[in-house]
């Protein structure tokens, strides 16, 4: 049996902008100042990865644990502004219809995953679900697709994902991914760093099933 693993940030859930403010106000209130847009090239890549890679590493060293920790409460404030993308939990339907094995891939804390399994009323159509407890490093490392993968029960499986971030992890994880311009990545930068697919949104993706077969 195949298996979907759909990441849930920016790809079900319009997520990617409200984070990418809650780290630009979370980096200011320690002194650091990025302009936005660099922070949203980030987004997709987790948190132990994120400062380092906008900041440096003296700003990791000396201030990252706090503005990791700032970052959280920042996000939360906004989380009820979250919405789903249009088609997002169609696919989850048209899949369980299929008796395809889904499981959402997030490495957020388990609060978070818990709303937007609530925002999509997804818990009975998927098969599992992943969050920070179950990585120790998050993308593009492959910790977070391998967790999906073990609680998928298979390798058949394909990723579906809206960052260049998503792509990298499943291609370390030795996976194809399908890629959504949802998360403000272009066609071109999701093509180039490996995924097969990529489509305008969920909804049109919902019309290609065939994508999302293994071999397909």
């Amino acid at each position: 049996m195949s298996a979907v693993i759909c990441d849930i940030d920016g790809t079900l859930v319009d997520t990617n902008y409200h984070h990418a403010l809650a780290w630009y106000r979370a980096f200011r209130q320690h002194d650091v100042i990025l302009p936005l847009w660099r922070i949203h090239r980030a987004i997709g890549m987790g948190g132990d990865q994120l400062v380092s890679a906008l900041a440096g590493e003296d700003v990791e060293e000396d201030k990252g644990d706090d503005i990791r920790a700032a970052e959280k409460p920042l996000y939360m404030a906004m989380i009820e502004e979250v919405e789903p993308l249009e088609g997002a939990r169609g696919l989850l339907e048209d899949l369980h219809d299929a008796e395809v094995t889904v499981i959402l891939a997030s490495s957020a804390k388990q609060d978070e995953v818990d709303h937007y399994l609530d925002l999509l009323d997804a818990r009975e159509l998927v098969a599992g679900w992943t969050s920070s407890a179950d990585v120790e490093q998050t993308k593009p490392e492959p910790d977070l697709v391998e967790a999906a993968l073990e609680k998928a029960g298979t390798r058949e499986a394909v990723m579906v994902g809206d960052s260049i971030w998503d792509v990298f992890a499943s291609n370390h994880a030795g996976i194809p991914t399908v890629g959504v311009l949802s998360g403000g990545y272009s066609r071109e930068e999701l093509t180039e760093s490996g995924a097969r697919q990529v489509f305008d949104s969920i909804a049109e993706l919902r019309g290609h099933p065939e994508a999302l077969e293994p071999g397909g």
